[in-house]
């Protein structure tokens, strides 16, 4: 059972308010006594945290001490108070500023507009608002604009309910209700479950790492083990406390909601697959490339190389000869990869990517007629699959203009078929990653084995990887998190 708690500096400063029976002020709060036996607590800090040692500030700290999820977090205020991280601009938010600088008597050119757990009352900027809150939880933000040469965020602070007046006191409660009854409400099972399993999916994703069908068999396999999966998405990312674990079914990004979720439910403790230091190690070719040659894994021949170095193109000409592919270190399902076939291509690629990243790789051009995809959980192999190319193009993925892509067939064998120089490469190549589910693509022939990359979250859709196990797939994912709850 988790129980919520509200901290003020004095209860004087909720008189606007209707009364709360999870309402304490500072000083209640700082002689209350937790015990290992505590239930789980949920802290909603709104004392001033303006100030480094106020009240609010060892609020937060206390919470932490003892155990509590609570909003904001030490890391928050520390970074609120940070000016020089806000001094950049917002896409999107500009013509919002402007309505509203333009709405008064005379054109302004600094404003300052509230937030409440990430809602305000400006319909344009609610994106700016949520995108805020989801990186830096507080209660009430105060974010200040200046234009410039556009319209920049300038400043954020964090203010306390006494500080608000007349309908910012309204919008305050409602955005509280609204807020307290989405992230403390527990989710309900058909019957009693040992544990908590969250499932992050983005329903409107174009290529997911799963389908409906699989995640259907996700939530299946955990009844079958007295584990409660319970799909959520983006929008429940304040809730993740009240799981015992994450388990990421969309694409992942370091630049991206998937990274701050894995961050956050490893922050609350929470058993994560894929974790925020497999997503990062994963996320970049650069970092894979550098730990391949480290620890002996085979690879195509690969170089790095800046886009904007002058002689770059002749190295690259002379190293690897054509045809080359070049690609950018944090593409996914076959995006921002390039097959070169001559010198004028190789320069208009370059030029191309200067803008797309510092550090490009490039790497001889090894054909196959299919790829490996060698799916590994807790260091050993779950699933084995050939993904072949499309017919008339080089990669399992052919993207187009619509922003939708094909791909070829695939034939999935037990792991017992694969040829051992896979098997062992496959192994080798996730060793210094980590223990999660992975899934690692290879490309064999002319004698060869070589790796070309490991994913941090692997594809498992219905009717392609779970064809020889079926059901047995999403067992064996299941029950590693019930080994690493029972393990935590």
């Amino acid at each position: 059972m988790t129980q919520l708690i509200l901290v003020v500096d004095e209860l004087s400063a909720w008189e606007p308010y209707f009364p709360s029976d999870n309402l304490v002020d500072f000083q209640t709060y700082l002689k209350q006594s937790t015990g290992k036996d505590a239930p789980r607590t949920r802290v909603i800090n709104l004392c001033r945290t303006d100030k480094y040692l106020s009240n609010g500030y060892y609020c937060s700290l206390l919470a932490e001490a003892r155990g509590q999820h609570v909003i904001p977090s030490v890391a928050t205020l520390n970074s609120l108070r940070n000016k020089a991280l806000f001094a950049f601009g917002f896409d999107g938010v500009g013509e919002a500023l402007q309505r509203l600088a333009e709405s008064g008597n005379e054109p302004v050119r600094e404003l300052k507009v509230k937030s409440y757990f990430g809602q305000c009352a400006l319909p344009g900027l609610l994106p700016l608002c949520r995108e805020l809150f989801e990186r830096l939880p507080s209660p009430i933000m105060e974010l200040s604009f200046k234009l410039r040469s556009r319209w920049e965020l300038a400043g954020l602070s964090t203010l306390s309910p006494k500080e608000l007046k007349g309908e910012e006191e309204d919008q305050f409660a409602q955005a509280l209700e609204t807020y307290s009854r989405i992230i403390w409400r527990k989710p309900k099972s058909v019957k009693r479950c040992r544990y908590d399993l969250a499932m992050l999916v983005n329903p409107d994703e174009s290529l997911p790492p799963s389908d409906p069908k699989a995640l259907k068999r996700f939530i299946k396999a955990g009844e079958r083990a007295g584990v409660n999966v319970e799909i959520i998405t983006r929008k429940d990312y304040q809730r993740l406390a009240e799981y015992d674990g994450l388990f990421i079914r969309e694409t992942t990004a370091i630049d991206h909601h998937t990274f701050r979720f894995a961050q956050k439910a490893e922050h609350e403790g929470l058993v994560v697959m894929d974790s925020p230091t497999s997503i990062l190690r994963c996320a970049n070719k650069v970092f894979l490339a550098e730990s391949f040659t480290k620890h002996g894994v085979p690879t195509p021949k690969t170089l790095m190389v800046s886009p904007r170095q002058k002689d770059a193109a002749d190295w690259l000409e002379r190293e690897l000869g054509y045809p080359l592919v070049l690609k950018i270190p944090d593409g996914a399902f076959s995006r921002g990869v390039y097959k070169v076939q001559d010198r004028a291509q190789l320069q208009d690629t370059l030029a191309k990517l200067r803008k797309a990243s510092a550090l490009v790789l490039a790497q001889e051009y090894f054909f196959t007629e299919f790829d490996w995809r060698i799916g590994i959980l807790n260091h050993q192999p779950i699933f084995a699959c050939k993904y072949f190319m499309v017919k008339g193009h080089w990669q399992i993925y052919r993207h187009n203009e619509e922003k939708e892509a094909d791909s070829g067939a695939f034939v999935t064998l037990p792991t017992y078929e694969v040829p051992k120089a896979v098997l062992n490469a496959a192994l080798k190549s996730v060793k210094p990653i980590g223990d999660g589910l992975y899934g690692v693509d290879i490309k064999e022939g002319k004698g060869r084995v070589a790796v070309i990359e490991v994913n941090d979250n692997p594809n498992i859709d219905h009717g392609v990887e779970d064809v020889f196990l079926k059901d047995k797939l999403y067992d064996i994912v299941i029950e590693d998190f019930v080994r690493r709850f029972e393990a935590a």
